[in-house]
């Protein structure tokens, strides 16, 4: 065999020495869990390969295959899909299962170590530093926030008053607010919203993709470059929103008067502040840490919730009678006044909040949740060899016909005072140690949005009669938008 030859079989049996490692070290432990026969090397990339139908087959593994059922992507540890609440639960609330899963990785070079993607101990040191951050009365300092932004979002949403069919994505385009307003709303064409959306785009192309999922390879693609001048976008513009915040923090510092109480002084401490003066006073945190949490606040503020709010909208044009009765408990809230929100006025919202609940039921805004399996563990039955990737199967767990009846019917009353209890059969915020730190936070912003904007437009169905196609790219969005028609409601 000439040199040249060698050189080109070589990387071929490196990588079916690996494929062969990977299929049959785990595949003793995991023989008994069904699932679509792997390929040599790719895997079961070829299934779930294309962002447009890798939803609509894990819907069909799991209906051909059951509530447990593993999948192979391409030279990488086993994954096993889980939408079985018994063993959900067992997953979310074990200390073996903390970390994250491989394809979180590809988060690294934009989000860190922050607490999407961090372990162990890094993990808890910063969740305990957060958290109160997170307290209720901390978060009443940000109704103001929602409603600026709720009003900016009225005036766009005014513009398509009269037309047919409105995609009502684009317009609900909510960043977190850490006193520096993105003017996401204002601005459709925001470079660093933009960025968002392709270093997502990037991320998903490397899960999804042979030739971007290895590290060598990924380097000869124009993604690589790419990525690199995003990165350089969003870094530095978290990096300015943090100067920015440290020069203002330092002012007020030097502006102050005895008088402040400690009440107030909390509840002007936000994410961000919280992590300022954590190091401030002393704690371990690098400006690259707080960097990374700021990255990581942003972006699960931002398609998550903006994914929430759009589909709510769309149940509701698509669901009169429940529109309705949220207009009659807005109404014995604030009568015929347009008065904006108070935290008291979002808290009565009850009725609104079981709709945006069974909404997130349907379309849970992360419909996967992966971890990775630190130690070998036994959950009802079935084993978990140290070293494979979980997926919580969100989308199909929520659809559990013994806990929701008729899943597929949009019907808030699921989640009355009565009914409230789901238990792990119902996680839109995840669960467990590892749950949503700012599932507090998105509830009252949702509710702020939504109600003001029903306050302002009877939402119908559009013309003609829009079917989401779902796609499950990180985020669940649609993929031929939510389209809705918008009337001026007249009081």
């Amino acid at each position: 065999m000439s040199i040249v030859g060698a050189v080109l079989v070589a990387p071929v049996l490196i990588l079916l020495i690996r494929w062969f490692y990977l299929y049959y070290g785990f595949e003793k432990y995991i023989k008994n869990i069904p699932g679509p026969t792997p390929l040599p090397i790719i895997g079961n990339l070829h299934q779930f390969g294309a962002i447009a139908d890798e939803l609509t087959e894990f819907l069909g593994c799991r209906k051909k295959y059951g509530d447990v059922f593993k999948v192979r992507f391409s030279l990488d540890v086993p994954n096993i899909f889980i939408s079985n609440r018994k063993v959900t639960e067992g997953i979310l609330k074990s200390n073996n299962v903390l970390d994250k899963s491989t394809d979180y990785n590809f988060f690294h070079n934009w989000l860190g170590a922050g607490l999407l993607t961090s372990t162990d101990e890094k993990w808890k040191m910063h969740r305990k530093m957060l958290t109160p951050a997170f307290h209720f009365k901390i978060l009443e300092g940000f109704v103001d926030t929602f409603n600026k932004f709720g009003d900016i979002l009225l005036k766009r949403l005014g513009e398509e008053v009269g037309r047919p069919s409105v995609d009502i994505y684009p317009h609900i385009d909510i960043i977190v607010h850490l006193r520096h307003n993105l003017r996401a709303q204002e601005d459709s064409n925001s470079e660093y919203v933009n960025y968002v959306k392709e270093i997502l785009r990037i991320v998903y192309d490397r899960t999804s993709m042979i030739t971007k999922a290895f590290d060598l390879t990924y380097l000869f693609t124009s993604d690589f470059s790419l990525e690199r001048k995003v990165l350089r976008v969003l870094h530095n513009f978290t990096n300015g929103v943090i100067a920015s915040r440290k020069k203002e923090l330092a002012q007020n510092g030097a502006d102050s008067s005895e008088s402040d109480t400690e009440t107030e002084i909390k509840k002007r401490l936000s994410f961000l502040d919280t992590m300022l003066q954590y190091k401030e006073e002393g704690g371990i945190i690098s400006d690259e840490s707080i960097r990374e949490e700021v990255d990581t606040f942003m972006f699960e503020g931002h398609d998550t919730t903006a994914s929430a709010i759009s589909f709510t909208l769309f149940c509701l044009a698509n669901n009169p009678h429940v529109q309705e009765t949220v207009i009659q408990e807005l109404k014995s809230i604030f009568g015929d006044h347009k008065a904006d929100a108070s935290s008291h006025d979002l808290n009565e919202m009850k009725y609104l909040e079981m709709v945006i609940k069974e909404s997130l039921r349907l379309y849970p805004p992360v419909p996967l949740i992966g971890r990775h399996i630190l130690k070998d563990t036994e959950i009802d039955g079935y084993s978990f060899p140290k070293g494979v990737d979980v997926t919580i199967f969100v989308h199909a767990l929520h659809k559990d016909p013994t806990v929701f009846p008729n899943p597929e019917k949009f019907d808030p009353e699921r989640f009355s005072f009565e009914n409230q209890n789901k238990g792990y059969a119902y996680i839109p915020f995840s669960a467990g140690p590892r749950n949503c730190i700012g599932q507090k936070f998105a509830m009252l912003e949702m509710k702020s949005v939504i109600s003001k904007i029903l306050r302002n437009f009877e939402l119908l169905p559009s013309i003609p009669e829009h079917n989401p196609k779902l796609t499950g790219a990180i985020i669940l969005k649609s993929q031929n938008g939510l389209c809705v028609r918008l009337k001026k409601r007249k009081c």
